[in-house]
């Protein structure tokens, strides 16, 4: 009996937590359901039907709403477990914080302005014959431009200085790819992370900053206690 009590105070609190970011999880729910159809497809066919989900120049000159809705629904590769940690990780933080309609706001400025904005790049590079003309249909789907610019937003949840070295890592990780293959990829990502920090104005009036050092301070209070 002792052991069940705990249990359910978890799965309370779990049930809670859930409750306080519902489109982080609903949109997480989409991608389980995406992600097992994926894995009922042939290789073939899953390419074939990606692509005409992705966010490629050739089917965002057809039918540019549509693919910038579904290529958010699904994964490349066919991996949920880790997204499901990031988005507990930065997604839910996001949206307790900023509430859902400001969370949804940021996550679509960075998935639609750097999809179409390192499209555009890349359209450019094939011009200029830097890249081929095969990459108008380039695999391009999946939930990482979003997801970098709501890491990038949750700078300002958090109280200098360590609001720095969050910036810091963060630019560190964005960057490095971006230096070494500069693909229209990487470029996304850096671009999404700027956009993220130029949301700014949507986090006016959501509460004080986090400061490590306090919630550590109270941790050290409770211990010795």
């Amino acid at each position: 009996m002792n052991r069940v009590i705990p249990f359910r105070r978890g799965l309370g609190a779990a049930a809670v937590y859930v409750r306080s970011a519902p489109g982080t999880y609903v949109w997480l729910l989409i991608l389980f359901v995406t992600t097992v159809a994926l894995h009922h497809m042939s290789p073939e066919f899953e390419q074939h039907f990606l692509r005409r989900r992705s966010t490629n120049i050739h089917e965002l000159s057809q039918n540019p709403v549509r693919v910038l809705i579904t290529s958010a629904m699904w994964i490349d590769g066919g991996h949920w477990v880790p997204y499901a940690v990031l988005y507990t990780v930065f997604h839910a933080q996001a949206e307790r914080w900023l509430g859902t309609l400001r969370w949804l706001a940021v996550c679509a400025a960075a998935h639609v302005l750097a999809t179409l904005i390192s499209e555009l790049a890349l359209l450019k590079a094939i011009h200029d014959a830097h890249a081929p003309q095969s990459a108008v249909n380039t695999l391009d789907i999946g939930v990482s431009y979003a997801l970098a610019g709501v890491v990038a937003v949750l700078a300002y949840r958090i109280a200098p200085p360590w609001r720095y070295l969050y910036l810091a890592t963060l630019f560190a990780i964005y960057t490095v790819p971006l230096a070494g293959s500069r693909t229209f990829t990487d470029f996304g990502h850096f671009l999404s992370v700027l956009i993220g920090l130029g949301c700014y104005p949507l986090v006016r009036g959501c509460g004080k900053a986090w400061n490590p050092k306090e919630t550590l301070a109270a941790l050290w209070v409770n211990v010795r206690a």
